[in-house]
C-alpha cells in the first residue's frame, strides 16, 4: 500500500512538474533538456561547428538541445555522435550508436563514425548517465563514481585541449573524490546544480573544461 502510494505521489508531482509540461509543450523527450540548456545559458558550452559526444543519450533529450544550438543559417554546423544501451528514436543529423561504450567494438563503432565525419577529436562530452540506485549510499556512490570515471577517461582519450565534459553526478560520500578526479585531469572544473534539477535531488552537474597537460 505504501509502495502504491509513494508510486502515485510520484505520478501527481512529474504530470504537475512545470518543466514536464514545457517540455512537452516545446517538443523535448524529457524535462533534462531544460538542465543542460541552463548550464549551456551559463557556460556558453556549445557553439556551430562543434563535434559533440552524448553519452547514455536515450532518450534524446540533451541531443535535441545540442543539434539546436549547432544550426546556423538553418542547417547543421557541427557534428553529434550519441551512445546508449538502450534504442533512441532517430533525430535528424543525430548519429545514433546503440550498445555499451565500454565495450571496445562500440568505442570502435564510435572511432569509425568520427572517422567517417573526418573528426580526429571531439569538442564536448555529454553524459546525463545515472546507474540505477539501489538505496544504499555507499553502494551507490561507487555506482556513480564509476560512470564518471569512465566518461572522464574517455574524454582524456577523445576531448581536443580546449574541450569540455559534463557529467550528471550525486551529492553525497563519494562526491569530493569525483570532483578532485575531475580536477586532476581539467584545468577549470565548475559544479552546476540547475534549477530543472528537483529540489529534493542531491543530482547535480560537474563540468571540466580544458584538459591538463600531462608533463
Amino acid at each position: 500500500m505504501a509502495k502504491n502510494k509513494f508510486n502515485k505521489a510520484w505520478v501527481m508531482a512529474h504530470v504537475n512538474d512545470p518543466y514536464v509540461k514545457l517540455a512537452q509543450q516545446q517538443g523535448y523527450r524529457a524535462r533534462a533538456a531544460f538542465k543542460l540548456k541552463e548550464i549551456d545559458e551559463q557556460e556558453k558550452l556549445i557553439k556551430p561547428g562543434m563535434t559533440i559526444v552524448d553519452l547514455g543519450s536515450t532518450p534524446g533529450s540533451w541531443s535535441q538541445v545540442a543539434r539546436e544550438k549547432l544550426v546556423s543559417r538553418g542547417k547543421i554546423n557541427g557534428h553529434i555522435v550519441a551512445l546508449d544501451l538502450l534504442e533512441m528514436e532517430p533525430i535528424e543529423g543525430v548519429h545514433f550508436i546503440l550498445g555499451d561504450f565500454r565495450e571496445d567494438a562500440v568505442l570502435e563503432q564510435l572511432e569509425q563514425t568520427l572517422q567517417t565525419l573526418g573528426v580526429e577529436k571531439v569538442d564536448l562530452v555529454l553524459s546525463d548517465m545515472a546507474p540505477n540506485l539501489s538505496g544504499v549510499e555507499s553502494a551507490d556512490m561507487a555506482r556513480i563514481a564509476h560512470v564518471c570515471e569512465i566518461a572522464l577517461e574517455f574524454s582524456r582519450q577523445w576531448l581536443k585541449p580546449e574541450g569540455a565534459l559534463l557529467v550528471k553526478t550525486f551529492h553525497g560520500s563519494g562526491f569530493s573524490q569525483i570532483v578532485e578526479s575531475f580536477k586532476q585531469v581539467f584545468v577549470q572544473v565548475v559544479v552546476r546544480k540547475p534549477k530543472a534539477s528537483r529540489d529534493k535531488s542531491a543530482e547535480t552537474y560537474l563540468l571540466g573544461k580544458r584538459l591538463k597537460v600531462v608533463k
